[in-house]
């Protein structure tokens, strides 16, 4: 199993040069792709990216994940091929439906048919990504058109998938899915071969879609203190439903459940169930406040990637 580490990209972090210096942090410790997330009120992650990634050469990245809603597939197709020539080929783009709260009291877009609405969105951006022209009509996206970004490798295509009709799209369609908030129980006997399953259905092999796990991860000896702040930050995810169910399922009450704790043999150990649980990517998001602790928990990911 890849293990992988998230790389923050915030108001702190916005300006070129900080964006820089801590890529190359990362690329010089050894990470050798990080994931970045897309929230609504931070910097553009796609020129973060492009703008970081042409100065640090070899790491990879995968967004995780842009937000579908607020941007049409052509608009997508257009500053993903960008970003993905800039940084020579080295972008995967995870894709995501946000959430209820997000689309309907930020943006003012209907969060229902959200199948529907990816399958659509799907439709027009897929073939924009390969050089193709497209046209098709939905009920919520229509595309018509092609690019001249003909030269430019696609982007491997990943969907936050979490409940059975979503994974199915995912497996039928895309790279794989990347997850949060969700359990190796849930990961063993529910992403993974639902996922899998679809693909095959679909006439694709089971090992043509990935399973990439993301969740928050401190290596500590106040394991207490940590899960108090785990609790703080990831307070919201008890309650939006998608998130909310992967947590249900896996027996967890709060979202710090989620979060993997401990010394260094314990954290190991728990990432270790990770990987029998048939995921292909771990990524650690080090939440931990505490500098020395974030890079003592950085240190332990680094290691697990060598395995």
């Amino acid at each position: 199993m890849q293990v992988s580490v998230v790389w923050n990209i915030n108001a702190r972090t916005a300006s070129a040069t900080r964006a820089v210096e801590s890529l190359h942090a990362l690329h010089n410790e050894g990470f050798r792709r990080v994931w970045s997330t897309q929230m609504p009120n931070e910097p553009d992650l796609l020129t973060m990216i492009a703008v970081a990634g042409n100065s640090v050469p070899e790491i990879r990245f995968g967004t995780g994940v842009l937000p579908i809603q607020n941007q049409h597939p052509m608009l997508l197709a257009q500053r993903a091929l960008t970003a993905n020539a800039v940084v020579g080929g080295r972008l995967s783009l995870g894709l995501g439906l946000s959430h209820q709260v997000v689309t309907e009291g930020m943006w003012g877009v209907p969060y229902d048919h959200p199948v529907r609405r990816t399958n659509e969105f799907l439709d027009g951006l897929l073939p924009l990504l390969n050089g193709e022209k497209v046209s098709t009509a939905g009920d919520f996206v229509t595309t018509r058109g092609s690019l001249t970004l003909t030269d430019i490798p696609a982007p491997d295509v990943y969907l936050a998938a979490l409940g059975p009709k979503m994974l199915g799209v995912a497996g039928r369609r895309t790279s794989g899915t990347v997850t949060w908030m969700t359990g190796p129980r849930t990961l063993r006997d529910h992403i993974g071969p639902t996922l899998r399953a679809a693909a095959v259905d679909a006439g694709r092999p089971a090992d043509a879609v990935r399973v990439v796990a993301m969740l928050p991860v401190a290596v500590t000896d106040d394991v207490d203190g940590a899960r108090a702040s785990a609790a703080e930050q990831f307070a919201v995810y008890n309650a939006l439903p998608s998130y909310r169910a992967m947590l249900d399922r896996e027996g967890f009450e709060h979202s710090s459940d989620a979060a993997i704790i401990g010394d260094e043999e314990t954290v190991a150990a728990r990432i270790a169930d990770v990987a029998a649980a048939g995921v292909d990517e771990f990524v650690g998001i080090v939440f931990d406040r505490d500098p020395d602790r974030r890079a003592r928990t950085r240190t332990l990911l680094r290691r697990l990637d060598q395995v």
